[in-house]
């Protein structure tokens, strides 16, 4: 069989078509899936024809905001190809599967996790790219009600020889969303010290944030991460502003393993049921803590829209989800401040110092050293 796989045109900058948060990992999986069983296949990052007839065409979807880039795309190959199968899977289709089947018009909505193609390496030649993504757990313990991946995936964990058998990079992205919590990490994290991929050592990175509660209770596991070249660490700081105790003494382990403060993020979601007065106490908190931040703007998981602009005044909810505790320029000036605070926490300059000549000289500065 043809088998045609699609990553909708979704409002991603070109430049950033590879990066780790936006690889169409699922796809890739299907590829390999698909090529095990005799088919040939193709990807298309977009909406373009392709060299053959396909006999099934595969669209992925991401968030729910952003389900008229999906929309568009099943328009766009039912036209090209009136008498193929469409399929729709992914985040969108799985939270969303009626609104998705009914804004889409595609003719299956597929719900969750392929369990078959999910057990196949990706076919990273179909993409560009120098790392590889990986899972040691699916699912998460946690049950945050801002989050969808515990409705998306089931809880289930790899050992340490499993993970060891799919490592074909020195550049690992783990895509676990609670990484800490997988009752094998220490071996995994031992593994990975003491593993290399052709005769070179293999550097690691957590895309979601490692959970503090656990670190609080097993500092160990910090030096692990160290000893495992753990990169761009991240931690949520998702509770009230009253417990910056905790959120300290979690900062202070990972910096007695080794890392250092202003590599280190704090997740932080804004637009939700905290106000921009209460958010900019936590953040200039963690200023105080010398600790970049990773912001995270909440959109509801049922949210079908998002025609947010950063440069635009005076947007209202019709154009994108804004919470009742917010305002449009408090979102705006929420975001501006964050950018300044990282900035001024990465190239160790005082708030007061900071201006656009600055960030300009300091962009300069990094890329001379780079």
């Amino acid at each position: 069989m043809n088998i045609l796989l699609v990553e909708p045109n979704f409002p991603i900058p070109a430049k950033s078509k590879n990066h780790s948060n936006f690889l169409p990992i699922g796809l890739l999986k299907l590829g390999s899936y698909y090529r095990n069983q005799g088919d040939k296949i193709r990807l298309v990052r977009g909406n373009e024809a392709v060299d053959f007839v396909p006999d099934k065409i595969m669209i992925t979807s991401l968030f729910t905001y952003w389900c008229d880039s999906v929309r568009e795309s099943v328009k766009y190959y039912r036209k090209e190809y009136p008498f193929t199968e469409i399929t729709v899977g992914g985040i969108y289709a799985t939270l969303m599967p009626e609104h998705c089947k009914e804004h889409t018009q595609c003719d299956n909505v597929f719900i969750g996790q392929h369990t078959e193609a999910d057990k196949f390496m990706p076919a990273y030649d179909l993409v560009d790219v120098d790392y590889q993504i990986i899972h040691a757990m699916r699912g998460c313990s946690r049950n945050c009600n801002f989050c969808g991946i515990w409705r998306i995936e089931n809880l289930d964990y790899k050992n340490a020889n499993q993970v060891y058998q799919e490592i074909s990079s020195n550049k690992l992205i783990f895509y676990d969303n609670n990484i800490l919590v997988n009752p094998y990490i220490e071996e995994i994290l031992e593994m990975l010290a003491n593993t290399t991929y052709n005769n070179r050592v293999i550097h690691c990175e957590c895309q979601s944030g490692f959970d503090g509660r656990i670190l609080e209770n097993k500092p160990h596991l910090a030096d692990l991460l160290k000893r495992a070249r753990f990169r761009n660490i991240r931690i949520a700081w998702d509770f009230s502003y009253n417990e910056y105790s905790r959120v300290e003494n979690w900062i202070q382990i990972l910096e007695n393993a080794g890392f250092r403060r202003n590599n280190i993020f704090v997740f932080m979601i804004y637009n939700w049921k905290y106000d921009f007065k209460y958010m900019e106490k936590k953040r200039t908190k963690c200023f105080e803590m010398g600790v970049q931040i990773a912001d995270c703007r909440y959109r509801p998981l049922n949210s079908t829209f998002d025609n947010y602009k950063p440069n635009k005044i005076n947007q209202t909810c019709e154009d994108y989800y804004i919470h009742s505790n917010w305002t449009d320029s408090e979102i705006k000036q929420f975001r501006r401040n964050v950018r300044r605070h990282n900035i001024c926490i990465r190239h160790r300059i005082d708030w007061t110092e900071y201006s656009r000549e600055v960030e300009t000289a300091c962009r300069r500065k990094l890329a001379m050293s780079n």
